[in-house]
């Protein structure tokens, strides 16, 4: 059990890859705290993730935290670390996309995107490695293979993702003093809620592009995480069609736009 007694964080953590993830840990014998905006939902995914615990000392909770406000993760930062302790492990998953043309994209998504998307992993780092300091931990920030690659469509949810991939890099220097790894997972679309909600509003031309990448399941992105976290990968991308994306993007960004460009012209 290489988690055992380990206590981990996951926003996001009750659907697609962050309640995948807190099923594993869970399998490995973590304390599980789970975050995210619907009690309700919450509720129900800490049945499940707790029916794969694989002890009654193992503790699986969950707290309704909006990761985009800033006094409720603070909030929440202090009363883990006064019931709790300091984490081991945080798992920045939660995040919200919103595809579309950029002049039909309301410009109150672009915040909003921004706000779930970076601000929130920013605040719960904020809020929580003056915890971890002491002890070390793991870190892993969830980007997106549109955090390194702008796609037609994405222009509320790539600089979002951009700027946790960019703010991962510093990070990760940063806290390695403190024994803090920090990772960043870019991964491709994933079967989750939300993959299923951007195909009812994707325009075209997006839907031809991410079809060349096809989709992964979340249970198998959460496993390539964990992996990728005991070789203390600094990026994690899930995937052998993931990581052609990824390498072609830095070392033939033209072919890579040539062959998105070919994708939207069918559509012009």
């Amino acid at each position: 059990m290489k988690f055992t007694g380990k206590k981990v964080i996951i926003t996001g953590g009750s659907s697609g890859i962050g309640k995948s993830a807190a099923k594993i840990f869970a399998r490995e014998g973590a304390d599980i705290t789970i975050v995210a905006r619907r009690e309700n939902v919450l509720q129900e995914a800490v049945g499940e993730i707790s029916s794969t615990a694989v002890s009654r000392d193992q503790k699986v909770d969950y707290r309704s935290v909006d990761v985009s406000d800033w006094e409720k993760v603070s909030e929440f930062a202090k009363e883990y670390g006064s019931d709790i302790g300091a984490p081991d492990i945080i798992i920045n998953s939660a995040g919200i996309s919103h595809p579309g043309y950029f002049e039909k994209i309301p410009y109150e998504v672009f915040q909003r995107v921004m706000d779930i998307d970076f601000f929130g992993v920013v605040g719960m780092c904020k809020a929580f490695v003056p915890l971890m300091k002491e002890r070390g931990g793991h870190i892993v920030n969830i980007s997106s293979i549109a955090g390194f690659l702008g796609v037609f469509g994405y222009s509320a949810y790539c600089p979002a993702k951009f700027a946790v991939f960019g703010f991962s890099q510093v990070l990760r220097s940063e806290l390695k003093r403190y024994n803090i790894h920090v990772s960043i997972l870019c991964p491709p679309d994933t079967d989750t809620p939300q993959l299923e909600m951007e195909n009812k509003i994707k325009p075209e031309e997006t839907k031809a592009i991410s079809g060349n990448a096809g989709v992964m399941s979340p249970d198998d992105v959460a496993e390539a995480m964990i992996n990728g976290m005991l070789k203390s990968k600094p990026v994690i991308v899930p995937g052998l069609n993931g990581k052609f994306v990824l390498y072609a993007s830095r070392l033939i960004p033209s072919v890579v736009e040539w062959v998105m460009d070919r994708e939207i012209k069918k559509f012009s």
